[in-house]
């Protein structure tokens, strides 16, 4: 916007300021406008930064006032998700109201309520089943290609029936999954791309041309920045088609499960200095089959890993932790009973007894993941979605790539332990007892 203009809107009054600065068809660059013409599905496309929370926030809010919404689906990938990024975000419907507009939230209804009349209902992708039942006549769906259960969206669909004209605007970081490979191919979808570069001007100064910096140019920094749908990386182990194949929406019965643990060897305190913790849960079922359960795999320091290590073991009712022998076996024991200790002195409780195993494994890391390929999709199957995990299944090349691919050693390991039956090796048990 020229300087003249934004001298014309400082001398206002600030009442009608405040109308001017809320009026997004003034501020919003024209790809962040509706499109015309009959579509059912508006698919955003866009790097991080883009806007694409503002202009999923700016539609919903624009049908609402225009009466064209009564019914409203807010879905996010998590249910802190809805809440922190659609609802209560600094990009959110709450802040983009003016007071006299604004919607009342009820969080503990998941409800936003405009004086018109108009209902949203917030959902979590995590949990499909809140979306059977109830219809709704105009939705969002926030970071589409990160949910986990594929069977969210379908139940969203299903739910998209009343009035005239239900439509969905999707705002997402593009991944090439298969909700995302059908909606581009879909006659009623309507695609809008964007750079984070677009939105340069409202973001703080300095962090495009750093990000650029640093990732400009490779596959992450095309799709976290440029906003590209990148298929499978030629020398990655796997295909997007292999991992759908044996896709499950729920696990069956487990025989057995654990956590397996690839730590990062740096001993830095800050994750910004570390390599990737692999951190993958696997069971294996009473079908004979394995199951790739959970990821909390990333960057982040010693105790982060161990911490994040037992809540997985925890929340799964696992068997064990599984570590490689020879990958720091009795740092990643004292590692664990040291997080241990320290939950049972901040509740006054008894340490609790995690059974350690350390697996002996024998070949190169490319070796071992490529022997747990082989059992994809016949053996191993993945349990909903594991973002982060696939993501670097189908894009790490071990012949090039300089990346510490920890989430994949840490799959590797449990396929081996789980599903390739290696000779029993001896096993570590943190100790039950501690001198306070």
């Amino acid at each position: 916007m020229s300087a003249d203009v934004l001298a014309e809107v400082a001398a206002l009054t600030p009442e009608m300021r405040e109308r001017v600065l809320r009026e997004w068809r003034v501020w919003a660059r024209r790809e962040q406008l509706a499109p015309p013409g009959d579509w059912r599905v508006w698919l955003i496309l866009a790097g991080r930064g883009w806007g694409k929370s503002r202009t999923g926030a700016e539609w919903v809010r624009a049908q609402v006032a225009s009466g064209r919404a009564r019914r409203i689906a807010l879905v996010a990938r998590t249910a802190s998700d809805v809440r922190d990024v659609i609802v209560e975000g600094e990009s959110g419907l709450l802040a983009i109201h003016r007071a006299d507009e604004r919607p009342v939230w009820e969080p503990s209804r998941r409800r936003l309520t405009w004086p018109n009349g108009a209902i949203a209902t917030t959902y979590s992708a995590e949990e499909p089943d809140q979306l059977r039942g109830p219809q709704h006549d105009l939705a969002w769906a926030d970071e589409l290609a990160s949910w986990r259960y594929p069977d969210a969206w379908d139940q969203l669909r299903f739910g998209l029936r009343l009035g005239d004209d239900p439509r969905c605007v999707v705002t997402t970081t593009p991944r090439p999954t298969p909700i995302i490979k059908a909606l581009l191919s879909a006659s009623r979808t309507v695609v809008t791309r964007g750079r984070s570069r677009d939105n340069a001007r409202n973001l703080a100064p300095g962090v495009i041309a750093e990000l650029e910096a640093r990732y400009a140019g490779s596959r992450l920094g095309r799709q976290e920045l440029d906003g590209e749908v990148l298929d499978d990386a030629a020398g990655a182990l796997w295909s997007w088609e292999v991992i759908e194949t044996g896709r499950v929406k729920a696990a069956p019965p487990m025989l057995t499960s654990a956590v397996f643990l690839d730590p990062n060897a740096a001993q830095s305190e800050t994750a910004e200095k570390c390599d990737d913790a692999g951190i993958v849960v696997i069971g294996k079922g009473f079908d004979g089959r394995g199951y790739v359960l959970d990821d909390a795999s990333g960057h982040m320091p010693v105790r982060d890993w161990a911490r994040r290590a037992v809540a997985l073991y925890r929340k799964h009712a696992c068997a064990y932790i599984g570590a490689e022998r020879n990958l720091g076996g009795p740092m990643i024991q004292q590692t664990i009973r040291a997080v241990l200790l320290e939950e049972a002195q901040a509740t006054g409780r008894a340490p609790e007894h995690i059974e350690v195993k350390l697996i002996s494994v024998r070949g190169e890391k490319a070796q071992r993941s490529a022997a747990a390929r082989q059992l994809y999709p016949h053996v191993v199957s993945h349990v909903g979605a594991h973002p982060r995990l696939e993501d670097s299944m189908t894009t790490h090349d071990f012949a090039t790539s300089k990346r510490s691919a920890g989430d994949l050693d840490a799959l590797s390991l449990g396929c081996s332990d789980l599903m390739l039956q290696q000779p029993e090796p001896t096993r570590m048990v943190v100790e039950e007892h501690y001198d306070f």
